[in-house]
């Protein structure tokens, strides 16, 4: 019965959560076709469908500015 305990956890659920947190998005640098990182994890080799094999991290555009002292 201690085995059937484990078997219920919700386990399952929580790496399900941590990839859609943790979602990096890449864009090629040739097409900019963006793909996810778990999609290019998925293929044998680092490549594009154009098959150019630079990416770029696609960041938010925030801009902060600092005040120099």
């Amino acid at each position: 019965m201690v085995e059937e305990n484990f078997s219920e956890d919700s386990s399952n659920e929580s790496p399900i959560l941590e990839e859609e947190k943790f979602d990096v998005i890449y864009e090629c640098l040739r097409c900019k076709v963006q793909v996810s990182m778990i999609e290019l994890n998925r293929l044998p080799e680092i490549k594009c469908i154009c098959g150019f094999r630079v990416f770029t991290k696609v960041r938010p555009p925030l801009v902060t500015t600092v005040k120099a002292l």
